[in-house]
């Protein structure tokens, strides 16, 4: 790994921060130092975080080194894909409409609603009683 050029993403997505170093190669995909299978071992998981290399038809091209934390592993895998996608377009600026056409350059703005006082939840009130 020592002398390699990388090329940083960054992604986020709820509470999760995916920084995404990608480097050319036989197409590893490490996360957090263990590998994509390892650390997402649901299927459509590894399929959400590989999308990004499947559209801009890269896989296989790139070595994948990413740092992830917070969130979930939903949040996570979503942060990670928008990171892939934000490395892959300065590796190759051609691939950045086919990417936005499939949705993977916008950054998903959602996020957890506050809990407001008086209530239970963010909007969920307590249950009426009538007696």
């Amino acid at each position: 790994m020592a002398g390699k050029e990388f090329i940083w993403g960054l992604g986020r997505r709820k509470t999760s921060v995916a920084r995404v170093r990608i480097a050319p190669g036989a197409g590893e995909i490490m996360v957090n130092n263990r590998k994509l299978a390892e650390y997402f071992p649901v299927e459509r998981l590894q399929k959400l975080a590989q999308k990004p290399l499947e559209v801009s038809e890269t896989a296989g091209r790139f070595d994948i080194f990413v740092n992830v934390d917070g969130g979930g592993v939903t949040g996570q895998v979503g942060a990670m894909a928008l990171g892939i996608a934000r490395a892959l377009i300065k590796a190759e600026p051609a691939s950045e409409a086919a990417l936005r056409r499939h949705g993977l350059m916008t950054r998903d703005s959602r996020m957890v609603e506050r809990k407001k006082y008086g209530l239970r939840k963010a909007r969920r009130g307590c249950q009426f009683s009538k007696r």
